[in-house]
């Protein structure tokens, strides 16, 4: 008989599904600039990609990089309006996520 045993049989309620999603949205909104992209955009319903650049202070090309990244993971959807492309939030959950975080003492 180990002490291991009672253990692993006990049922610390973890919802593995929840878990997984929680990991995987940490896991791509993990950048300074892609936090900003997500914050600014729950505040706003959708943005052209010239006036995300413009409101963070950054280059066209980082910021396409960052948004097709989160666009091909689902967090973000997009819309064509001529020769604009507006992104806004799809995925309402990430917003959760980072105030939980951004609320933790330890940073």
């Amino acid at each position: 008989m180990t002490l291991l045993a009672p253990a692993l049989s006990v049922d610390l309620g973890l919802d593995i599904e929840k878990m997984e999603k929680v990991a995987f949205i940490l896991k791509t909104t993990a950048h300074p600039m892609r936090i900003a992209i997500v914050q600014l955009l729950a505040a706003n319903d959708s943005l052209s990609v010239t006036e995300i650049c413009e409101r963070l202070n950054s280059e066209q090309s980082l910021i396409s990089h960052h948004l097709a990244t989160m666009k091909s993971k689902g967090i973000l959807g997009s819309s064509r309006s001529g020769k604009n492309i507006y992104y806004s939030l799809k995925m309402r959950e990430v917003i959760d996520v980072i105030q939980c975080l951004a609320a933790c003492t330890f940073l």
